[in-house]
């Protein structure tokens, strides 16, 4: 049974990991007869955002970690003390936290830097050729985690797919209901909530993206 790590940046699409495109993807793992680990860093949020109103709640700071942990059911691990090793494929999925608390894209764009912690993990497991999966806004760090000219896709936001060409990206634009395939470099992207307006349809190619990380282990 193929054993799959994934990485979560908090609890909500604002400031975390987006909570439907973690369940679906846990979901569809299962369903596909995988099993998974889920971890995060050990890190302060960014900020902490009210989901109610959208505002950044002043004077409040959340853990990555404990947050993740919601989502998780308790059952997580903290990133860095997680080893390649021990999976055959890797899916991160998308919220503003990934672009927040895994990476600074949301800050600096296209002059962005990687957590560590996320950029050994990840670099260790493509660097043992197995399969990545990225979603929603998650695949901005694409270039860094990479390399110049992968293929990768966030939908179709012009401003974000040209910052990932200014750092090396090869982005291609695609529909909620697809994915985006780096065969060479075993890396699968695929829109989400960048496009959906619903569940399913995020669904819909996150589905898609799960059954194909799977494939190329």
């Amino acid at each position: 049974m193929k054993k799959v790590a994934v990485i979560l940046a908090g609890c909500g699409v604002f400031d975390g990991t987006e909570i439907h495109e973690a369940v679906l993807t846990l979901l569809q793992l299962e369903r596909s007869g995988a099993q998974y680990q889920c971890m995060a860093p050990n890190i302060d949020q960014l900020h902490v955002v009210n989901h109610l109103t959208g505002e950044v709640t002043e004077d409040e700071q959340r853990n990555v970690l404990v947050e993740a942990a919601r989502i998780a059911r308790g059952e997580i691990i903290d990133l860095a003390q997680a080893s390649a090793d021990d999976y055959d494929a890797l899916i991160i999925p998308g919220g503003f936290g990934a672009a927040k608390n895994l990476c600074d894209f949301a800050i600096n764009g296209s002059n962005c830097t990687l957590n560590p912690d996320v950029q050994r993990f990840t670099q260790a497991v493509h660097g043992a050729g197995k399969p990545v999966g990225l979603i929603c806004i998650a695949p901005a760090m694409t270039p860094l985690l990479f390399g110049p000219d992968t293929a990768c896709t966030i939908g179709t936001d012009a401003d974000i797919a040209a910052a990932i060409e200014t750092m090396g990206g090869r982005h291609q634009a695609c529909p909620v209901n697809e994915i985006v395939i780096d065969h060479e470099k075993k890396v699968v992207t695929t829109p989400a909530y960048m496009l959906a307006g619903s569940v399913l349809e995020a669904a819909s190619g996150i589905d898609k993206l799960v059954t194909e990380v799977l494939a190329l282990r």
